[in-house]
């Protein structure tokens, strides 16, 4: 017999304690090496853990659901072992139906019953993709006419609501706003997106020209990618910005880190990678660590107007929205132009007026003439 002991793996430091989500297969099952055998939650990012050797899983240490930390062990693997054919899962004849009504196989289902026998309530609550995940138990479903289901927060949506409390419990949160004429980046990404992307294998987008024209800005003035350390103000000589990015889980804020030192075909190819692992769950608990400044665009859903929460310890953020035409007017006259409102959050504990509205002015000069940021004017 050779023992192979499954651990949480390493934690960075500012996660004390992890969730896990549903084991993957039970005591008996036979597993490949590498194989995953189950997913943990932190409140940042979601770890897959594989098996450590081929074999059988002889015992599952901590249940579905469990709170465990780093290096915790979790079950054990016999290398030697050989698994055992499984017996067929039984299910109540209504659970049965219901089942071959979805196509769900009866072998995926975890059964609730006696000796593990399928119901009904089991039944409804599996989907094609898999039984409901163990870590988010719900109420059972009323099937009358005002239907409801009680599921708790998974951990990543509890530090969410932590963090956004905490964010207005202790900054002085001011909000202010200006408005974009469009008109000269559209053109520009009009007249060189084709060639963009021949030349660097990426769409050009108009987050990159974003977070140039933030940079620019927190250049101009430090206080804006400066955070509080209790006392005292820490100025940071470098920028790293968080793009807020939904996932299936939840926001996320991964870190675009020393953009000065980036081009736009850097940017764009980030920003993709960043979209992509977000929505596999792949992202790293170190690409969601840090920051000096974000960026929340939430003009994808089609939003108007907007007053981000500042992600702490930062001390501001800004609000990008849906670019629309609108009727302005230029030299006396209303003509319409395409025109995105721009919000900037700031910490007025360590913010001035001043500072907030300079700033986002020089992001708005910086998009409506962008020479200004090959210049550094």
């Amino acid at each position: 017999m050779a023992i192979f002991e499954v651990k949480v793996p390493q934690l960075s430091e500012s996660v004390a304690e992890a969730t896990l989500l549903q084991w993957k297969k039970k005591v008996g099952d036979a597993v490949g090496q590498d194989e995953i055998l189950i997913e943990i939650e932190t409140d940042k990012v979601v770890l897959e853990v594989p098996a450590p050797s081929a074999g059988v899983l002889t015992e599952i240490v901590v249940a579905d659901g469990g709170t465990v930390i780093a290096e915790q062990l979790i079950a054990k693997i016999d290398s030697t072992a050989v698994a055992a054919a499984a017996p067929a899962k039984a299910a109540a004849p209504s659970a049965a139906k219901i089942l071959a009504e979805k196509g769900v196989d009866a072998g995926q289902v975890a059964g609730s019953g006696r000796d593990g026998r399928i119901t009904k309530g089991d039944a409804l609550n599996a989907s094609a993709g898999g039984a409901k995940s163990a870590a988010l138990p719900s109420a059972p479903i009323p099937m009358g006419d005002r239907p409801e289901e009680r599921v708790p927060m998974s951990r990543l949506r509890a530090r969410i609501a932590e963090r956004l409390l905490e964010s207005q419990a202790n900054n002085a949160i001011l909000t202010t706003f200006n408005e974009v004429k469009m008109g000269p980046v559209i053109a520009l990404r009009n007249k060189y997106k084709d060639q963009f992307e021949k030349t660097h294998g990426v769409k050009l987008g108009f987050m990159s020209f974003f977070v140039k024209a933030a940079t620019h800005a927190l250049k101009k003035f430090p206080l804006l990618n400066a955070s509080v350390d209790g006392n005292d103000i820490v100025y940071h000589g470098y920028f790293d910005i968080g793009i807020a990015v939904s996932s299936p889980r939840g926001l996320v804020v991964p870190i675009l880190r020393d953009v000065d030192q980036m081009n736009l075909a850097d940017i764009e190819k980030k920003i993709a990678e960043f979209g992509t692992k977000a929505r596999e769950g792949k992202l790293s608990i170190e690409e969601l660590t840090g920051g000096t400044f974000s960026i929340s665009n939430g003009g994808v859903f089609g939003s108007m107007l907007s007053t981000p929460i500042i992600n702490p310890p930062q001390s501001a953020i800004l609000g990008i929205h849906a670019t629309k035409d609108r009727a302005v007017v230029e030299n006396g006259q209303v003509v319409v132009r395409p025109i995105n409102y721009l919000a900037l959050s700031y910490d007025h504990r360590i913010i001035d007026g001043r500072e907030a509205v300079l700033g986002l002015v020089a992001m708005k000069d910086a998009l409506e003439d962008p020479s200004r940021l090959l210049l550094d004017l």
